[in-house]
């Protein structure tokens, strides 16, 4: 359990990290819009997390189904 919540939380911090590094590398280096960017990113993976059919890092799925399935 430990691994896989290492894993998304890894993913969700790439994919914040990538939307402030995209707009950083477009030349706005206003670091609250950085800011706004690298929480926006995390956006989709939570709404990844708590969406019910995600079997990969969906949080809501795992508490669903039934143990050993």
């Amino acid at each position: 359990m430990k691994e896989q919540l290492t894993a998304a939380g890894l993913s969700y911090l790439r994919h914040a990290f990538t939307c402030a590094a995209v707009l950083y590398m477009s030349g706005i280096t206003d670091p609250k819009v950085l800011a706004n960017a690298f929480i926006a990113g995390l956006v989709g993976p939570l709404l990844k997390a708590i969406a019910p059919n995600e079997k990969q890092f969906g949080i809501i799925y795992k508490s669903t189904t039934k143990k050993g399935e």
